[in-house]
């Protein structure tokens, strides 16, 4: 079954390159564009599409805002569906990578990436994983280097989780696997392993282990106790 995917950008001839980039592609189907924020949240909304494609410097609300609405818990009333989200832009300064990153985007690829990488990062993203332009990741893991899981509770870490990241890191935290979760909340692999990967981007912290260490750190589940339910 084809990888259904929006197109997010404001220039229409982008839309069109992108388009024909992907045609060559038959397990990807674009089925919808965009030319502004506003507009790519409506469109996912009625389409539910694998991937949105998003570009960051469009018009009226932005590539960022778009993504955390895309993200958020009451985008839709399906807990198996989440909008996953490929940031495509020319905008690789560490800024932009790591606001795009805690709005919930599961990759970051630039414009000047080869056309068969736009594929590939299109396919890994819709499977739940993550993806970052091998041209940025060493800055990436620099900024995460730099900000280290906190050694003591950092007010409102945990706010930058919705509420059902919250609930899969309490799952995380009592030690249970992606499959455990998946089962327990009756939810597909995929869309577990994308909100673990959201949950580590938008903590900013190394892997899964730091982001359990945070969740004890900041007092989200308490040890000794079981998991809830």
């Amino acid at each position: 079954m084809a990888i259904t995917v929006v197109l997010a950008d404001d220039q229409a001839l982008v839309r069109s390159g992108l388009c024909m980039m992907l045609s060559v592609h038959p397990d990807l189907d674009v089925v919808g564009e965009a030319g502004d924020g506003a507009e790519t949240v409506k469109l996912a909304r009625e389409l539910t599409p694998d991937v949105v494609v998003m570009d960051l410097g469009m018009p009226g609300m932005d590539g960022v805002e778009a993504t955390r609405r895309l993200t958020a818990d009451d985008f839709t009333p399906d807990p198996d569906y989440t909008a996953k989200v490929l940031i495509l832009t020319g905008l690789g300064d560490d800024e932009h990578v790591f606001a795009a990153l805690r709005a919930g985007a599961s990759g970051f690829l630039l414009k000047d990436a080869a056309p068969g990488e736009l594929a590939t990062a299109i396919e890994c993203v819709a499977k739940g994983n993550g993806y970052l332009a091998p041209s940025i990741t060493r800055g990436v893991i620099a900024g995460f280097t730099d900000r280290p899981a906190p050694a003591r509770p950092v007010a409102g870490l945990l706010d930058r989780l919705t509420t059902r990241e919250r609930e899969i890191l309490t799952l995380m935290a009592y030690g249970l696997t992606n499959e455990d979760i998946a089962g327990r909340l009756h939810l597909a692999m995929a869309t577990v392993k994308t909100h673990v990967c959201r949950i580590i981007m938008r903590l900013e912290v190394h892997d899964r282990t730091q982001a359990v260490v945070a969740a004890y750190q900041n007092k989200l589940v308490v040890p000794g106790s079981g998991p809830p339910g």
